[in-house]
């Protein structure tokens, strides 16, 4: 579920299903010129939960996202790449998805201001 609708595509990213090919990353896995760009906040038997961080000119190399829910604590102007494309996305903070999955994506914040998301996984 979006909250103030500007989320659309953000990071649900037109998800190409639930599998991901074995070789990609996690989110949490994944980096940025070799530097790890989120940070494992909790985890326990049912869930866990990153802080991602983008200063602007950074990004997230190509990786695959499980079923996760996410929350924009800083916002930031975001060019995602997935399968499909590549999107520009001015994400707002406060905002928040809900994603089954992303096959792979990647994402370079292409804006001003740093931006940072939680991301919540839950486990299967």
């Amino acid at each position: 579920m979006l909250k103030n609708g500007a989320l659309a595509l953000a990071l649900s990213l037109a998800a190409v299903g639930n599998a991901a090919e074995p070789a990609l990353p996690t989110a949490l896995d994944a980096g940025w010129k070799g530097e790890k760009v989120c940070a494992l906040l909790f985890e326990n038997a049912t869930m866990r939960t990153a802080r991602c961080t983008f200063p602007p000119g950074a990004g997230h190399e190509r990786h695959f996202h499980p079923a996760h829910w996410g929350f924009i604590l800083q916002g930031a102007t975001m060019r995602i790449t997935t399968a499909d494309g590549t999107v520009d996305r001015d994400l707002k903070a406060g905002n928040s998805w809900w994603s089954d999955g992303i096959a792979w994506h990647e994402a370079v914040n292409i804006g001003a201001t740093t931006g940072v998301y939680l991301i919540v996984e839950p486990k299967r």
